[in-house]
């Protein structure tokens, strides 16, 4: 058993992000030295309704208003990850064990110009667009199961075969 079971998990809202394409926008992080990309995430406010937090982390992560996507589906169940033992302490102060995190998946119905990572608090140095069966293998390892089963989740909106 973890030495940090005993640590809660961060509410947070994560955004799976279509273009007109069914393609998925993922960022690489500006903190991270790794090679990894992933979606739109961040922690949900106290009181906060996570559909509302997702629209916020959108804003403050890509620059995508609200009025720039629509809600296409979102995930009945909470996905949680553990972050691996040698990040527990270097994030989030050493509060939490890893992320609880409610998922939508929002279509975006303006065109690229809609997206600006250069935002007030920029969390992303660069982003794209990828197939939805590539995200697997660009998240960080340890996000890996929760991304496989996000795709499992949307496989009807996203069009995958199961």
């Amino acid at each position: 058993m973890s030495p940090h079971a005993h640590l809660p998990y961060r509410p947070c809202a994560g955004v799976m992000l279509l273009n007109a394409h069914g393609e998925v926008f993922v960022g690489q992080r500006l903190d991270s030295t790794l090679e990894a990309w992933q979606m739109p995430q961040g922690g949900i406010d106290p009181g906060e309704d996570p559909l509302d937090a997702a629209y916020r982390e959108l804003w403050e992560e890509t620059g995508v208003a609200r009025e720039h996507v629509e809600l296409v589906a979102q995930a009945e169940e909470e996905l949680e990850y553990d972050l691996p033992d040698d990040l527990i302490g270097k994030v989030w102060k050493g509060k939490w064990r890893g992320q609880r995190q409610r998922w939508f998946l929002f279509r975006l119905t303006a065109g690229d110009e809609a997206i600006d990572i250069a935002t007030a608090e920029p969390e992303f140095r660069a982003w794209r667009w990828i197939e939805p069966a590539e995200l697997p293998h660009v998240i960080v390892p340890f996000k890996r199961e929760l991304y496989a089963r996000l795709l499992e989740i949307f496989s009807e909106p996203l069009g995958i075969e199961s």
